[in-house]
């Protein structure tokens, strides 16, 4: 006979013939439970046991029941992840953020954060992720389940155990374009976690965001260019928007061909839609005048992007060092 298709289990699956305790807890864990949950509710070990054996559960860790016997659906993975780590224990980063509603930036397995030394229980087809902190308690988790750190401790944390700086940036631009944060509070969480990767770069990103005043300015780009060996660019004024807030900062480089090469230096990311469309009409004015323009956010001149230096050197026709002066 084929296979039956797998199907999500429906909740009455949790509820057959199991006290009111029982069924209260299963519905608001998605049907996933402790066998300590169990006992404590008046369960025996026997009928637990015996409810295993016959299929109607399924133990998916040495600590951690499915009332069901079918797969797991995504918010039962992240509920047996973080029962399965203890009572100090929530749901981290990027799974973090995705149950708070991050769209866009999921990632397989679950990321949980667990105290320093704390031992998890490992679960059976689930792909976890266990990140140990000694500045984590059960008091930094927000009321919600599971239980996970807070959107703002999520996305400073995804940002930071992110190598490339790009998209540790463009998690923290999502979380505020997408209304779960504001920058204010992401700079406060960043502050507190001390010293760690990326954060001038990751701070100076989200005061941009924020519309601070700690944009990209003329002499951070002339560094940029000296440190890399790149031709110094005649530099215009940063430009002012509409509230005043310093949003780029124009660089026009002159190639021995004569050809200009502009760049442009976007702040804040660009969140705002009308800004953009805005640009977007600009640079179509520039590329019909035969003009090269190169965009790259405030961020990469911060970070000094790999991938930024080697796109300048390419416009500028460089193969050695000072082969062009600017205009």
């Amino acid at each position: 006979m084929p296979a039956r298709a797998a199907q999500t289990p429906r909740m009455a699956d949790f509820h057959d013939e199991l006290p009111d305790p029982i069924r209260s807890l299963a519905g608001r864990q998605c049907g996933v439970l402790t066998f300590e949950q169990l006992r404590l509710a008046g369960l025996s070990d026997a009928l637990v046991q015996r409810r295993l054996r016959r299929n109607r559960w399924r133990a998916v860790s040495a600590v951690v029941v499915v009332l069901h016997n079918g797969p797991l659906t995504r918010r039962q993975a992240f509920a047996a992840a973080v029962l399965s780590g203890g009572e100090e224990c929530g749901l981290a980063a990027w799974t973090a953020a995705e149950a708070a509603g991050l769209r866009g930036w999921e990632r397989p397995g679950v990321h949980i954060l667990v105290s320093k030394g704390s031992k998890p229980a490992l679960v059976g087809g689930v792909e976890t992720y266990v990140h140990e902190s000694r500045r984590f308690s059960k008091d930094d988790l927000v009321a919600a389940w599971p239980p996970r750190v807070s959107i703002e401790r999520s996305l400073v944390d995804a940002a930071v155990w992110t190598r490339k700086i790009r998209p540790a940036c463009g998690i923290l631009a999502a979380g505020v374009q997408q209304r779960l944060t504001v920058p204010e509070s992401l700079i406060a969480t960043l502050d507190a976690a001390g010293a760690v990767r990326h954060r001038r770069v990751l701070r100076a990103a989200l005061i941009d965001i924020s519309g601070g005043a700690q944009a990209v300015s003329e002499m951070d780009f002339l560094r940029f260019c000296d440190r890399n060996a790149l031709p110094r660019p005649l530099l215009q004024n940063v430009r002012v928007d509409s509230k005043g807030r310093r949003r780029y900062l124009d660089a026009t480089f002159r190639r021995r061909d004569g050809k200009l090469v502009r760049v442009e230096i976007d702040g804040a990311l660009h969140l705002v839609a009308q800004t953009y469309w805005a640009d977007m009409f600009r640079q179509n004015d520039l590329a019909i005048g035969h003009e090269l323009v190169l965009r790259f956010a405030s961020f990469v001149i911060y970070a000094n992007d790999p991938d930024a230096i080697e796109q300048l050197r390419r416009a500028l026709n460089l193969s050695e060092p000072h082969d062009y002066s600017a205009a």
